[in-house]
């Protein structure tokens, strides 16, 4: 099955695709309107207008460093998890997609990066909590959360992985636990994104990895943007072989083009004769 990641409502009718998302609200802070018929996507701790409206909502470092994208390794700003305020927000925003479309999926749910949070607010919830242990607290948190959106969503729910399938390596970085979050995930999403995919080994060993490391469905989702579509066809077949289907980010048209040169090979390479 071939998916499409877009935020045009017109490509998700398009007859190539057999799956449609649609980002009902970014990392940018952008929101809009859910549609019911796609998969309605929910940036959750990525968010670069609350981050920069709020400061107070901002993650920060044991060194006091802001979770923000004009800092080295952020492509965008994030928002503490714990903050129950735009903890209670997002599960409006989820509760309302679902009312669309039964389907939700979620991205950025965690922590930013290993050394986060470190606020007041964390520091307080960590001591008064069951937990001895920083890095089970965090999962926690963030498996809560995840548990708070599985009652809100009749359909199935999705999330998105960071791709690193090391065992141990998403729970450490980003308080994400996939064996935890099993119990309220229908489909893991991971994005395995390229800027041309002129070597696919790689991608073979991320996807290979998690096969290994969950026992959960899951989708690689693909970058289309300005990717050569004999590049991005070969990407497609390698993440295929593992995946239960294959997503192709922001670039509709890119995707579309590289599912009918799939299909045309598909036909040419059928071969007719006596049984």
């Amino acid at each position: 099955m071939y998916g499409v990641v877009t935020r045009n409502e017109p490509e998700l009718e398009w007859a190539e695709f057999d799956r449609g998302f649609y980002e009902v609200k970014d990392v940018t802070g952008r929101a809009a309107e859910p549609v019911d018929n796609a998969v309605n996507m929910i940036s959750c701790f990525g968010d670069n207008k609350a981050a920069a409206d709020n400061p107070d909502l901002v993650p920060v470092s044991d060194e006091g460093e802001p979770a923000t994208r004009d800092r080295p390794y952020f492509d965008w700003a994030y928002v503490c998890p714990t903050h129950e305020r735009y903890r209670e927000g997002l599960l409006e925003i989820i509760e309302d997609a679902a009312e669309v479309n039964p389907d939700v999926r979620l991205d950025d749910v965690g922590f930013p990066r290993e050394e986060y949070c470190h606020c007041d607010r964390c520091e307080a919830a960590f001591a008064d909590s069951e937990f001895d242990d920083w890095g089970a607290w965090r999962a926690n948190v963030i498996t809560e959360f995840v548990a708070e959106a599985r009652e809100r969503v009749p359909g199935d729910l999705l999330l998105t992985l960071y791709p690193d399938p090391y065992p141990g390596h998403v729970y450490d970085r980003a308080g994400t636990d996939p064996e935890a979050l099993a119990e309220y995930v229908d489909e893991f999403v991971v994005p395995i994104y390229d800027m041309a995919y002129t070597t696919t080994y790689w991608l073979e060993i991320i996807a290979r990895g998690f096969v290994d490391a969950l026992e959960t469905p899951f989708s690689v989702e693909l970058y289309a943007v300005d990717v050569d579509i004999d590049n991005l066809v070969h990407a497609t077949e390698v993440a295929d072989e593992y995946a239960e289907s294959v997503l192709f980010g922001y670039d509709a048209s890119n995707a579309r083009a590289t599912v009918r040169r799939m299909q045309a090979d598909a036909r040419e390479g059928e071969q007719f004769g006596p049984e």
